[in-house]
Parts: C-alpha cells; structure tokens; sequence
C-alpha cells in the first residue's frame, strides 16, 4: 500500500511504501540526466509529463512536479506504477552497492555524522535529502534534494536548522551553503 503525504514544498509530493525502495540509502534523479539513467522504473516516472525529478529512499520516493501541472493526474500514475512494479518484484529499485571514499578528515567526519543522525532523518519527514559535498574554510557546501530542490522555505531550514545545529555541534563551522 502507498501512502501519499504533502510536503512543505507544493510541487512534491512523498509517497511512501511498506516496501524497501532503496537498499542503497537515497538517490535522486533529475529529468534533466533522463538519458543517462539506467534504471527502468526511475526513466519511466521521469518521463511522466510534467515531472521534474525522482528522490527514493530507503522506503519512500518524492516526486517533484513542474508548476504548471496538476497532482490530479499525476499523483494516480505514480501510486499505479509503484503498486504495479511490485506486483512483479520484490526486489528494492535501488540494489547496486556503491563504495563510499573514507578518506574524510575528522571535521568531515563530524559533519557528516550531525547531518546523517540529526539532520536527514527530519529532512526525510519532508520528503527531500541533504548530501555533503564539501568542507572549506568554515563552509560547508551541501545539496538539498528531493522535495527541499526549490521548496520555498529550504534556505530558512538551511540557515536556522541545518547550520545552527553543525555550527552548535561541530565547532569548525561557520556558514553553511546550498549548491
């Protein structure tokens, strides 16, 4: 069963599963790199008309829409096409094992723990992800995804939240930036 929940951005929704969508942690897929994909069910939702980008996790999946389309039609082809990919397999859309670089400094180790306990989990709830891209000179840089790309109240998040609570834990910190 799918449930559907709005996040604080109106052009995604999160639509979340009893199954495991991710065995990989979360991904997102930009309509943009549509040729470059080479998973079925993430081409498939990205070619859906009016679709701007895909974010799964382990068991829920954001949609982000173009302003100019409608839920009505779109949220019913999304829930079919989840319902319907597990009708055929149990298996997670996401398998394939990557190997992350552990050659982080200590501060980057820091920062990556407070954003992956305290951080993505709340980001999560609003259908979106925060990934670590890098450290320099008291900044940190990260990209927002899944419903916080383009959600209105994101750089509130990003300035009261996310950089308070590195800056509180992590005393290295200074700023922390979006890209």
């Amino acid at each position: 069963m799918i449930q559907v929940e709005q996040t604080p951005n109106p052009d995604s929704l999160k639509f979340l599963s009893q199954k495991i969508l991710s065995k990989v942690g979360t991904e997102e897929f930009k309509k943009s790199n549509l040729n470059d994909i080479k998973i079925p069910f993430i081409k498939e939702v990205l070619s859906f008309s009016g679709v701007e980008l895909v974010l799964i996790s382990d068991n829920f999946l954001t949609v982000k829409k173009e302003k100019n389309v409608s839920w009505d039609s779109l949220k019913p082809m999304i829930i079919s096409h989840l319902n319907d990919y597990f009708e055929k397999t149990e298996d997670p859309i996401l398998i394939d094992n990557k190997i992350e670089k552990s050659d982080d400094n200590e501060t980057i180790a820091k920062i990556k723990d407070v954003l992956n306990t305290k951080i993505r989990p709340a980001v999560a709830r609003d259908g979106g992800d925060i990934k670590f891209k890098s450290f320099e000179d008291g900044v940190v840089k990260v990209e927002l995804q899944g419903a916080c790309s383009g959600c209105p109240s994101s750089i509130m998040t990003l300035k009261q939240g996310v950089q308070n609570l590195l800056k509180h834990y992590v005393k290295e910190v200074n700023s922390v930036e979006a890209i």
